[in-house]
């Protein structure tokens, strides 16, 4: 077969974006590149591998003579339009969360379960949530060795989760209590700071403030007092790792960071395992940095994680009080690796299936 043709579906977005420099730094295995978006953004010119492209609007006929699609756009158009693609004959690697859990829909992480991307029944194939994803490369790799049974996940998730809104917000915020030293020394001082720079709490993304704050919940939340984030990382954890039966829980907190989510792991295996097994065997992985020399202040962090496409996994210990049990700091940048890369990287595994 010649190379296949590929389309991108929300090439503009902020996802779409990262997507753009992600296929513009990799080998160029593409007949045709066709980047789709909305009526408004149609006729704008993106340049790919050295050549302008412009962008088309979504329909019907944005799909004709296309293998792949990429769609990095809400839930509610990919809940249409992936199915007219598939229908067409066109392989949908999907970012939203439209069909993740949809038992028909395999949803993929190459390092982790690449074989999965064969078996797509409604040519559809699902990228996880980002806040999955980013323990995803290192839980696998320890999963294959120790058989994980139990996860305990407190997430630490950047503004730029929430799309541009949740990054304009922050900026707009600091920008707003950056001048005032007593900002967030007082019950309400923050809030009172922001309203006086004519900031309005109901053109935020959150209902309280997140400069000089956090925020325990990410995502809408659902029955028991879950959130939609909470239920994804548990959902997603078991499907990906093939554990229907995978103790799960996860606290999901938003934070005052641009960009890359931080992850808390206390994960409980099967066998006996050590933390220098632990790290022995991360170190192996191709796309996990280990950075775990903490006395001499080496560890991941969201600020030097941003914009790198591996996992970095430090602050690997032994918890002594539970046996076979393994903790861990992670952290990923969740429009990399988080969505696009990844999304990319299945588009990648299923050309190859096609070649």
């Amino acid at each position: 077969m010649s190379k296949p043709n590929l389309a991108l579906v929300g090439a503009t977005g902020a996802v779409g974006t990262v997507m753009i420099s992600i296929i513009n730094a990799r080998e160029n295995i593409w007949g045709e590149i066709r980047l789709i978006a909305s009526a408004r953004s149609a006729g704008k010119e993106i340049v790919v591998h050295g050549k302008p492209h412009t962008v088309v609007a979504l329909s019907d006929e944005a799909f004709d003579g296309i293998d792949i699609a990429m769609f990095d756009v809400p839930d509610e158009v990919s809940e249409v339009w992936a199915p007219i693609a598939a229908a067409k004959g066109v392989v949908c690697v999907d970012n939203s969360a439209a069909f993740r859990m949809n038992p028909e829909v395999p949803l993929v992480v190459p390092e982790v379960n690449p074989f999965a991307a064969k078996s797509r029944p409604l040519g559809i194939i699902a990228n996880p949530n980002c806040t999955t994803l980013t323990m995803m490369a290192a839980l696998g790799a320890l999963h294959s060795k120790w058989t994980l049974t139990e996860l305990v996940v407190s997430s630490y998730q950047a503004v730029s989760g929430a799309g541009a809104p949740g990054i304009d917000q922050l900026a707009a915020e600091i920008a707003a209590v950056g001048g005032h030293s007593e900002a967030g020394l007082k019950s309400n001082n923050v809030s009172e700071i922001l309203s006086a720079a004519g900031l309005k709490q109901s053109d935020s993304p959150w209902a309280v403030p997140i400069a000089m704050n956090v925020i325990p919940v990410a995502g809408g939340l659902k029955e028991g007092g879950h959130t939609s984030e909470e239920l994804k990382v548990r959902n997603e954890s078991r499907k990906i790792l093939g554990i229907k039966d995978l103790k799960v829980a996860a606290t999901c907190v938003r934070v005052p960071v641009q960009v890359s989510h931080s992850l808390a792991v206390h994960a409980t295996f099967a066998k006996d395992i050590t933390a220098d097994e632990v790290r022995a065997e991360l170190e192996k992985q191709p796309t996990v940095v280990v950075m775990d020399d903490p006395a001499n202040g080496v560890f991941p962090t969201p600020a030097f994680v941003a914009g790198q496409d591996p996992t970095f996994v430090g602050r690997i210990r032994q918890a002594e009080d539970f046996p076979n049990t393994i903790d861990l700091f992670v952290v990923g940048d969740n429009l990399r690796k988080g969505a696009a890369l990844n999304t990319y990287e299945i588009a990648e595994l299923v050309a190859q299936e096609l070649a």
